[in-house]
């Protein structure tokens, strides 16, 4: 596969994902949130599980019981982000949450420090106060105007930021990243459906009528967008791929005005501009730096 290719590739997983924040939306008009993120989970597992079974045959390394335990915290963590994130959009609009997710990009080496006691680059400083400062501009230019939405939103970049994390960290001790995936997709789904269970009404007319955003997010989200990234970041640089991933956000807002008519206000466009551009700094220029000292 050449570079373009693969490029043109992780430009798809994220209009996939893009698309996923206007499913999530307008699922929630027939359908409560932990319900939908159990059922959604639910098919991504089934989505995943025969390409961990085929995963399993090539296996080098053993489960072990830390092997488990990561996979079991990184399942919690991928339940504390959907879970964040989903609520929020009650409360916030698809661009909002769409760019404020995407801060997991600057937050993630801000979580390598506290967990893994890796220095940041010095660029991480200057990209969460550009990200900070578009979160301002998205509101309009009022705090009053950030909801309770956006600040769940905001969490669930963090959440996101220690399940990557954590998650890059155990794919590496393990070979198995599908395994992995699978795994935490059951964890989120199971707990959930048990929140749900306890705390929210439920009828199968609102499943079905939320089925095809169910389908949408559990299949293409999860499954086929995953499997994208995968196959994509083999052949082309972290640089690249940052870049073109994180379109995720420009894809969200898009079809949210597209499909649903959301508007932000003008200075918005800024804010939106600056937490691009900071999502994209925190990776390609620690990356161009590396690519420096190694040609040194």
């Amino acid at each position: 596969m050449t570079r373009v290719q693969a490029n043109l590739l992780l430009l798809l997983a994220a209009a996939i994902w893009g698309g996923g924040f206007v499913a999530q939306s307008t699922a929630m008009k027939e359908l409560s949130p932990f319900w939908f993120i159990g059922l959604r989970f639910a098919v991504a597992t089934a989505a995943v599980l025969p390409f961990v079974l085929f995963e399993r045959r090539k296996a080098a390394v053993k489960t072990s019981r830390r092997h488990l335990g990561l996979y079991l915290a990184i399942g919690l963590a991928l339940f504390g982000g959907a879970a964040t994130q989903q609520v929020g959009l009650q409360t916030t609009s698809v661009t909002n949450s769409s760019f404020i997710t995407g801060l997991y990009v600057v937050f993630v080496p801000v979580i390598a420090v506290l967990f893994l006691r890796r220095p940041p680059h010095w660029i991480i400083w200057p990209g969460a106060v550009m990200a900070i400062a578009g979160i301002y501009l998205l509101s309009g230019g009022h705090l009053s105007a950030l909801t309770v939405g956006d600040g769940l939103t905001v969490i669930c970049a963090g959440f996101w930021a220690i399940q990557i994390t954590l998650a890059g960290t155990t794919v590496k001790e393990t070979g198995r990243p599908l395994a992995l995936s699978a795994t935490q997709f059951a964890i989120t789904s199971l707990l959930a459906l048990i929140v749900a269970a306890i705390f929210e009404p439920v009828s199968l007319d609102a499943i079905m009528g939320a089925a095809p955003e169910i389908l949408y997010v559990g299949v293409f989200s999860s499954g086929v967008a995953f499997v994208l990234q995968i196959i994509g970041q083999r052949y082309t640089t972290p640089s690249q791929a940052a870049i073109f991933l994180s379109s995720e956000a420009l894809f969200g807002s898009s079809l949210a005005a597209l499909i649903l008519g959301e508007t932000i206000p003008p200075v918005g466009y800024i804010g939106c501009a600056l937490m691009f551009s900071a999502m994209l700094v925190v990776e390609v220029v620690p990356e161009l730096s590396r690519r420096r000292a190694q040609a040194v």
